[in-house]
């Protein structure tokens, strides 16, 4: 059994490179500055972990003894390192450091990735990965540098700069070089490239450019993913006094995109950024179905496409899935903006009494806060042609999966425990209100029916920058209704 090892297994690439390793028989041995980082993801114990950095040469050592091939997937571009010539040292350190140290183990293949790049001139961060793997390929051990566009992918930083962007801006003032050309690559594409790298011929030591089947502009990717996320497509204004610098505040002030990946992210677009030579198609066959898209590759990101490939999910298993959804070792700033009001609750009644009341919510029964509210919300939605509050529900006491309530729709019920209403009214976006009850043991709460936690959640994922825009003229009215109803159905609860 071949050993692999993975330096930047907690970073988006490497995430989702492990369980595919994992999946095709290889030992897996990973490096971590921190193995916490690892607690959430599902194949840790399916891994030898190494922890430390590989800017100490006795880590890189650790990592390549006895291995058969290193994947090299760390880019240091911490906040800290932004400093002139700091960043530079440290990736030329590291390069070293592995250079070394795989020579000195035996270790067969090295595999970088690095980034898609002209030739002339480049942004600070281009320059050093190409630097890093130039040093690689000139370290004794074949090296396989795979050269990649833009990354797309719920989770990769420079999809969620595109998604943040055109989800939150209808109008878009950008510097000229927003209409330079970019190739972008699907994740699923990016991998399989990975993956393919580690049957190259054994003395192969090169760059390969990888890339999806088309040439956009930056401008042209953003109006793409309006489309596929059921959005207006916003006005980009390309304005010539936007420097690099004011660009990347303008991102990490609109963006939840970190300034220190922001700002590398901005400068490598001041120039085209496309595939060079096919050549990689010599030695790796196309993924299945051929390159992916960005049309189509951006739905997967967003969730749009239930793919017929998908054998399970990354939640319960290592196994190849859905790569372009998030992980649990993606970032915090990663995937969908989600506005959630959370309450909870510890009654002094059952927690079979207290799912009484939560069955019974809506319809004549109403929703325990502020009716008149309720009533308004009601009206406005029918005047918008929505449904309003008049379908009422099937029954008073008892809920079925898939009832209509109201305005709402059963979409997941756990008699006892669970309910989850998902929105059927006219909202710039996607809304749930979710109920959830525990039973606490009588010996806890020294009461023979025993007791209860009650939580109490409203969920909205908006829709653009009118989504955002409701959520914030609504907060006051909900931070009075959902507290008032989780107070209001505990109490009622409660009552003898």
């Amino acid at each position: 059994m071949a050993i692999i090892a993975v330096a930047g297994a907690t970073g988006y690439i490497g995430g989702r490179l492990v369980p595919l390793l994992l999946d095709a028989g290889a030992e897996v041995r990973v490096l971590t500055r921190h193995r916490d980082k690892l607690r959430d993801v599902p194949w840790r114990a399916q891994v030898e972990i190494v922890e430390g950095s590989m800017e100490d040469a006795a880590t890189a050592r650790a990592l390549c003894e006895g291995a058969d091939m290193v994947y090299y997937l760390v880019h240091s571009m911490s906040g800290k390192r932004q400093a002139a010539g700091a960043f530079e040292r440290v990736e030329r350190r590291c390069a070293l450091n592995l250079g070394r140290a795989s020579r000195d183990a035996g270790v067969k293949r090295l595999i970088y990735l690095s980034g898609l790049h002209p030739q002339g001139e480049l942004s600070r961060h281009l320059a050093s990965r190409t630097e890093v793997g130039e040093i690689l390929m000139a370290s004794g051990t074949p090296t396989a540098v795979l050269q990649a566009g833009l990354v797309i992918g719920s989770g990769s930083a420079s999809f969620e700069m595109v998604r943040h962007l055109t989800d939150v801006l209808p109008v878009m003032p950008a510097p000229r070089w927003v209409l330079n050309k970019v190739q972008p690559i699907a994740i699923r594409d990016a991998l399989h490239y990975l993956l393919g790298a580690a049957r190259l011929p054994a003395q192969t030591n090169r760059t390969f450019d990888i890339g999806g089947p088309e040439v956009l502009s930056y401008a042209e990717m953003m109006r793409r993913y309006a489309d596929a996320a059921g959005l207006r497509r916003p006005l980009v204004v390309p304005l010539p006094v936007l420097t690099p610098w004011l660009a990347a505040q303008w991102v990490n002030l609109v963006t939840p995109v970190p300034r220190s990946l922001a700002v590398p992210l901005v400068e490598s677009l001041q120039h085209d950024c496309v595939a060079q030579e096919q050549d990689i198609a010599c030695h790796i066959p196309e993924p299945d179905g051929g390159p992916t898209p960005y049309g189509r590759a951006v739905q997967l990101a967003l969730h749009k496409i239930e793919a017929d490939t998908v054998e399970t999910t990354w939640a319960t298993a290592h196994a190849l899935s859905a790569p372009a959804e998030p992980l649990p070792s993606d970032p915090e700033w990663a995937g969908l903006t989600v506005f959630i009001d959370e309450r909870s609750k510890a009654p002094n009644a059952s927690a079979s009494r207290v799912w009484a009341v939560v069955e019974g919510i809506g319809g004549e029964n109403g929703y325990y806060s502020l009716p008149v509210a309720w009533a308004i919300r009601g009206w406005m939605d029918k005047a918008a042609g929505g449904v309003g509050l008049s379908r009422g529900r099937r029954s008073n006491q008892h809920l079925q999966l898939n009832d209509a309530v109201d305005w709402w729709r059963v979409e997941t019920l756990e008699p006892g425990r669970l309910l989850r209403l998902r929105a059927e009214m006219i909202v710039p976006g996607r809304a749930w209100l979710e109920f959830e009850v525990s039973p606490v043991a009588p010996a806890d709460v020294g009461s023979a029916e025993g007791g209860s936690i009650f939580r109490q959640r409203a969920i909205f994922l908006p829709r653009g920058l009118s989504g955002r825009l409701y959520w914030l003229a609504v907060l006051p009215f909900h931070g009075i209704i959902f507290k008032d109803m989780a107070n209001r159905i505990t109490a009622a609860a409660a009552r003898p």
